[in-house]
């Protein structure tokens, strides 16, 4: 497929887990609650529930993770399968794509052990519907031979845990949902957070910086883990070739300022998208399929990647007639002020 004219810059800033990152992300990965930063009343409660399942010695109640991409739902996995003492298998929704590898997964499990599932959104319906018996009653149904001679077999599972991940909560069904014991919600993380990330992953990987420099990169990397270690690697690289090899708050204003990535984390993408609804559309509101028609984008990619942050930045707003730019949009990009009344970032959000 061809790449658009935004994806190679949009590289640095996707919160999307990218090709090769696996191996790092799993180097600078929290191991135990105690290490976790961030999403402090989510970690607080999951605390309490690990502790109470350890102590009575029963298994994990199911538990639903959800918000934008490279917020650390997977690290919580793994930190939950750590705290218990085990084992966590790790899928996603796609890779499920038939009745057998749903069999397979679930007849490798042993007694108290996790199952992950990344984008379970994307469970077709034929799998979701053999997975409730599994999370309820713990036992899974399937079929020995072929044609009207085929007799029905109900397999006991053992007692397991099943933690699911979506960027899309809307999208799964009612039935699914209620299966689960919670719903955790899990959102972009404060400056001081995000800084303390930094600082973490440079330690780990080596990497000299001081406060200020943690602070340039954490306030570029929209609330988001995933991309405050990906901008860490890029500002490491012109660190070691523009200076002495530690990273200073100008050296990561000067590498993310060359990497296009702005003073509050915003890309070429994003400004261009901000400037589609402004320049164009007189700030909205302006339908999404229009501003995807502009931008030569998919619609998915504008909704699942570039609006979250724009609107948790308070730069855009959704109404039923369509997106509007607010006032700090307008500010953002320096552009005067329209003669209409435009919303203010606190407000717009509201809309």
């Amino acid at each position: 497929m061809a790449r658009t004219k935004h994806e190679d810059i949009r590289e640095h800033v996707t919160p999307v887990e990218q090709n090769g990152e696996v191996v790092y992300q799993s180097a600078l990965r929290p191991q135990r609650f105690d290490e976790y930063v961030g999403q402090r009343d989510v970690v607080g409660n999951l605390e309490v529930c690990v502790a109470a399942a350890r102590k009575g010695n029963w298994v994990l109640d199911h538990f639903l993770f959800a918000g934008p991409p490279g917020l650390g739902k997977t690290t919580l996995a793994h930190v939950i399968a750590n705290e218990l003492g085990v084992k966590l298998h790790v899928t996603s929704g796609p890779a499920i794509d038939h009745k057998g590898k749903l069999a397979g997964l679930l007849t490798a499990l042993n007694e108290s052990d996790i199952l992950f599932i990344d984008e379970i959104h994307r469970l077709s319906p034929i799998i979701e519907e053999n997975l409730y018996p599994a999370m309820e009653d713990f036992y899974f149904d399937f079929f020995i031979g072929e044609g009207p001679h085929s007799k029905p077999v109900k397999m006991q599972l053992p007692k397991f845990t099943l933690l699911g991940a979506t960027t899309r909560m809307g999208l799964l069904s009612s039935p699914l949902l209620d299966r689960f014991g919670f719903h955790w919600q899990l959102g972009y993380y404060g400056d001081d957070d995000m800084a303390s990330i930094v600082t973490r992953s440079a330690r780990l990987l080596g990497i000299p910086i001081d406060e200020n420099g943690a602070t340039e990169i954490a306030t570029r990397s929209r609330g988001t883990p995933r991309i405050a270690n990906r901008l860490l690697r890029r500002v490491r690289d012109f660190a070691s070739l523009e200076g002495d090899g530690s990273v200073t708050r100008e050296i990561a204003a000067f590498a993310l300022e060359r990497l296009k990535v702005d003073g509050s984390g915003l890309d070429t993408l994003d400004r261009a998208y901000l400037s589609i609804v402004i320049d164009r559309f007189d700030g909205g509101p302006v339908g999404i399929e229009a501003i995807a028609a502009s931008l030569s984008e998919e619609r998915g990619t504008l909704e699942d990647v570039v609006e979250p942050f724009l609107l948790q930045a308070g730069f855009i707003s959704r109404t039923p007639r369509g997106r509007i730019a607010t006032r700090s949009a307008f500010e953002h990009l320096g552009t005067p002020k329209p003669s209409k009344k435009v919303p203010t970032g606190a407000q717009g959000r509201l809309l």
